[in-house]
């Protein structure tokens, strides 16, 4: 229902109805809609804490490096377009400053943006990315575009960027970002 009508726009007596149930029934389980949102979220963002798994003992070299970039853009994208009607709405309460929301979002988020640094920090102990470059700040920016770019994909497909377009410039960002050199393809 939230991939059709606005967020605030959906009653329990809708969702009572779409899922062949009562509003009574409904009350058993949730509060209010709002609560059913958070529980579909929370499940959510328990999947996405599974995004780590297209970083943890990845290389960075070569065109084994090339791969894991591409892996984690597509993975990314795919995880927002599968979820994109509930990432929205979690994105609206959290820059509403709802706390659980917020919550929520930066589950997802961390557990990419703390791989990511870490790669970058065994990058920096192996001498192959700059000792000044900080970890933090970069993980947090790559993700952060991340973010912005999954949601927003519909807007670069009416901006005539293809799906097909966006990955590689996406991967190749990606890939510069954590290594600091051209990917090797």
């Amino acid at each position: 229902m939230l991939s059709s009508s606005p967020y605030r726009d959906v009653k329990v007596i809708d969702v009572a109805r779409k899922a062949g149930t009562s509003p009574a029934t409904f009350y058993q389980y949730f509060p209010d809609v709002e609560g059913a949102v958070l529980e579909i979220a929370e499940q959510m963002a328990a999947e996405g804490a599974e995004l780590t798994t297209l970083l943890e003992g990845r290389s960075w070299v070569g065109k084994a490096g090339w791969q894991t970039s591409q892996d984690l853009v597509e993975g990314f994208l795919d995880f927002w377009r599968k979820n994109d009607a509930i990432l929205r709405v979690v994105d609206l309460g959290a820059a509403e400053g709802d706390k659980r929301f917020y919550k929520i979002r930066m589950k997802i988020l961390n557990s990419v943006n703390n791989s990511l640094a870490d790669t970058v920090k065994e990058l920096q102990a192996k001498g192959k990315v700059d000792k000044d470059v900080s970890p933090a700040a970069l993980a947090g920016s790559l993700v952060a575009m991340l973010a912005a770019v999954a949601s927003h994909q519909r807007g670069f497909q009416s901006w005539g960027v293809k799906q097909a377009e966006l990955k590689p410039n996406l991967a190749t960002l990606v890939h510069l970002g954590v290594t600091g050199k051209k990917p090797s393809k």
